[in-house]
């Protein structure tokens, strides 16, 4: 399982990706036979990170602290509850992410390759530099 610990609280880590580059590493894919009938997994290693992480990324580049509020699990799940069904499914993948680790609590395997140790001649945007768009 992959947690960080910030705060005296535990985190699990999630993976988190600029659109241009899933598409850089796939079209890399396409005529690599070290890809054929595997997986590629995207994990750069700058942008695993846990929620609380990238929220004080953000915090850094602004120069202002956020207003936070940690929710427990139960009461997470508890709000699901009475969400429509599209938001259900919108929260749900939130609480595998963010709750259970489900990017990162398992290692790859012999049918998987990791983009970046594939290709490392390609530049991938870190969270910083997402974020700076935002700014």
């Amino acid at each position: 399982m992959k947690l960080t610990i910030l705060d005296g609280s535990l985190y699990f880590l999630a993976i988190f990706l600029d659109e241009d580059d899933v598409a850089k590493y796939t079209i890399k894919t396409i005529d690599d036979p070290r890809t054929l009938n595997k997986t590629l997994y995207l994990r750069p290693p700058q942008n695993i990170l846990s929620q609380r992480e990238l929220v004080d990324k953000w915090e850094r580049l602004r120069g202002k602290k956020l207003q936070t509020l940690c929710i427990s699990e139960e009461d997470f799940l508890a709000s699901i509850k009475g969400m429509d069904y599209g938001s259900q499914v919108a929260a749900s993948h939130c609480y595998h992410i963010f709750y259970e680790g489900c990017l990162t609590n398992f290692e790859i395997g012999e049918e998987g390759e990791e983009a970046s140790n594939l290709y490392p001649e390609v530049y991938y945007t870190s969270m910083d530099t997402y974020l700076k768009r935002y700014l």
